[in-house]
């Protein structure tokens, strides 16, 4: 069967809401380490298995590691970022490896933030006029620690962070039975996390490699013997590509898994709509229908459970799409 896994976060922190969550099928959780620790999270995630034990589930604990990453700083309150509107570098607080690959771009590059959705344009005349400028091509509310994305540019950082391996360190500790590495480039960067996984006797929990750049695409056939579970990760890697590409490269990624046997997750947006309304939309129901007719072996929530309206509806409707796939797939 295929797993169905959501994102623990403030919408979901209930127990009675996750105990929900888990009746309508879901398997597991995904904890998003960008924005919090194990330790910060400790009583999610006991709450989580609380109410998992409630619904007769066990339940899987996925942590998506920080890794080569760039991301929006912490920011005081969300920004209202208009159309038009010119920003210097430093209107932004960025970390240090994001600050330094954005300085470096030449003018007319596209900078895109949170998946996609506020896109900025590099402006630089000349060297004399100081660091470069931001052009608000498409606006929107920033809040922290959104992604950043450069088309054709990927970050020249280790695959692993220090708090990274920290947090690996105690994932025996928290019941973590999954580690998600973000951005994968090649499979020197799973043999790092597989190292440190060994090391601090983790040799037991899976390894995901997140899909999110043109260099995990290039390189899919290497990665695939070194990790456990491929994951299609639609949103940075749809600022990697002009967005019509994307639904390509999806199928191109799920083909070389299916010939490998790999098991492979699709995630990002599949119930975007649903952040605010009770009810998908048709063409989101389809998109979960046809990853399943394509093979996936696992589907996943992100926003929708972790900071939309309804993670309990969310769940029950990928869980009820993924069956009626699941039921038609030997009939089509």
């Amino acid at each position: 069967m295929v797993r169905i896994y959501g994102t623990i976060g403030p919408a979901c922190r209930d127990r009675a809401i996750l105990t929900e969550m888990f009746r309508e099928g879901m398997d597991g959780v995904r904890l998003n380490l960008s924005h919090t620790s194990l330790e910060e999270a400790s009583d999610l995630i006991g709450a989580c298995r609380d109410a998992a034990a409630g619904a007769g589930v066990t339940p899987e604990l996925l942590i998506d590691m920080q890794g080569p990453e760039l991301r929006v700083g912490a920011l005081d309150e969300p920004l209202r970022l208009s159309e038009g509107g010119l920003l210097d570098l430093c209107d932004l607080p960025l970390p240090e490896a994001t600050s330094k690959v954005i300085e470096g771009l030449e003018a007319g590059r596209d900078v895109l933030l949170d998946d996609g959705k506020i896109l900025l344009r590099t402006e630089r005349c000349t060297e004399a006029e100081g660091p470069v400028r931001l052009r608000v091509v498409r606006g929107g509310l920033l809040e922290s620690r959104k992604s950043v994305a450069v088309q054709g540019c990927d970050a020249a950082a280790p695959a692993m962070t220090e708090r990274d391996r920290d947090q690996i360190r105690r994932a025996k500790k928290f019941g973590v039975t999954a580690v998600m590495q973000p951005f994968v480039r090649g499979r020197e960067d799973l043999l790092e996390v597989r190292s440190a996984l060994d090391a601090a006797g983790c040799g037991d929990i899976r390894l995901l490699a997140k899909i999110e750049n043109m260099r995990g695409v290039e390189k899919i056939e290497e990665l695939i013997p070194q990790c456990d579970e491929i994951v299609i990760a639609r949103g940075d890697l749809g600022s990697a590509m002009e967005l019509w590409e994307l639904p390509s490269v999806q199928k191109r990624i799920a083909a070389a898994c299916r010939r490998a046997g790999r098991d492979f997750m699709v995630v990002t947006q599949m119930l975007d709509s649903m952040m605010h309304r009770r009810v998908p939309t048709r063409a989101e129901v389809s998109d979960i229908y046809n990853a399943v007719l394509d093979g996936a072996a696992s589907v996943m929530v992100t926003g929708e459970t972790a900071a939309g309206e309804y993670p309990v509806d969310v769940i029950r409707y990928l869980q009820r799409t993924v069956r009626s796939a699941e039921r038609d797939k030997n009939r089509i």
